[in-house]
Parts: C-alpha cells; structure tokens; sequence
C-alpha cells in the first residue's frame, strides 16, 4: 500500500512539472493590456538657433499589446514586444497643447527565467533591443493656424531592460505581467512660419503588460 502511493505521489510530481515547465522549443503568444508611461526630459524648443526658453512634455496611452516568444532552453527565450500604434499628445512645458504622434516599439529581448521549472510562478529578468518609429505626426489645428507646420520626429534605437512574472494556469495557458524600462530619444524639427525649428526629447518610458498567454 505504501509502494502504491509513493508511486502515485510521483506520479503526479511528474505530471505536475510538465504541465507548468517550459520546454526547448516551446513558442508563447500573449495579448492584453500595455501602457507607456513617458518619463521625458527634453531640451528648449529652438527657431532659427533662438532659445525659446521652454521643453516639451508626452503623455502616457495605453494600448493592446502582443508578444510572441521562443524557448531556446527551458531557462532562455527570445520574446518580440509588439503593439497597435500608441498615441501620444505633445505639449510644450507651461504653455499648453502643442501637437501629437503615433509611434510602434518593436522590441527584441533575451529572458531568463528564475524559477523551478515545475513551478507554477514563472519570474524572470531580460535585456533587449528597442526600435521606435514614429508617424503621424501634426500639429494642433490652433498652432497649424499660428504658422507651426512640418512636424516630424526621429527613429530611435534603443536598449531596453525587464522583470516579469507567469503564473501558469495548465499546460497551455498562463497569466503574464511585465514591466520594461525602454531608452527612446528622439530630435523633433519643426517649421514656423517658415523657420526651422528643433527640440530634443528623452522618451525613455516605462511599458507596463498585463496579458494572457498560449503555449504551443
């Protein structure tokens, strides 16, 4: 009898490590909730080489988020932070609204997770690369009629940083949150009234994921 439930008992360990482990091949996709949290700092707005003496602040949007990841060793993944376009409201620092942007992070990060890998909670760290592209750019209508036109903001390339956490419901479906800290810089040229304008801007957001995932 004692045979029998010790056998029983390990039985379901092994049961139990592989419904929660993750395993060399494995692919994930996730989707749910991701908020870009700007922490900006940024230069004064210059117009033909005069100081304007004011910066430019981004809000925050939060929007679906999709990431997809590959388990190179049951420790390691590869995951690719993907988005529907966020979009963002500029404004210059004490003045008001001054225009916005769309932009897409796609970002490419190593993960490697802590955990045991029977366990149901699932933490880990990564390190990454960011490319932001930013479109879409305008101005307000009130500032397009004030001679502001020409709105256009750099690419951006980046490193980004991560902790995150899986809660594994079964053998295929878990809960994820994440947050990142991503460096995005970028150079804003302008024109008014026909003079050229610039401002540069330190982005460098915190991405906040909350979202379900699928093992296949």
């Amino acid at each position: 009898m004692k045979k029998t439930t010790l056998t029983l008992v390990i039985g379901l360990s092994l049961i139990a490590a592989k419904t929660y482990a993750y395993q060399t091949g494995d692919w994930i996709l996730r989707a749910g909730l991701t908020n870009v949290t700007p922490q900006e700092s940024s230069s004064n707005v210059f117009v033909n080489n005069a100081d304007l003496g004011v910066g430019v602040n981004v809000d925050g949007n939060t929007q679906l988020g999709i990431n997809v990841g590959y388990f190179l060793t049951p420790n390691w993944s590869i995951e690719l932070l993907a988005a529907t376009p966020f979009s963002h409201d500029i404004g210059l620092n004490t003045v008001g609204a001054l225009g916005k942007t769309k932009h897409l992070p796609p970002t490419l990060t190593a993960n490697y997770y802590f955990a045991d890998p029977a366990a149901a909670l699932q933490p880990y760290v990564g390190l990454g690369v960011n490319y932001t592209v930013f479109f879409d750019e305008q101005f307000t209508d009130a500032n397009t009629a004030a001679g502001f036109s020409d709105l256009s903001l750099d690419s951006s390339w980046g490193y980004s940083a991560q902790v995150g956490i899986d809660y594994v419901v079964d053998s295929n479906w878990h809960v994820n949150a994440s947050v990142r800290y991503i460096d995005i810089s970028t150079q804003g040229t302008f024109k008014l009234n026909g003079a050229s304008g610039k401002v540069d801007v330190d982005i460098d957001p915190y991405v906040y994921t909350l979202s379900m995932g699928y093992r296949f």
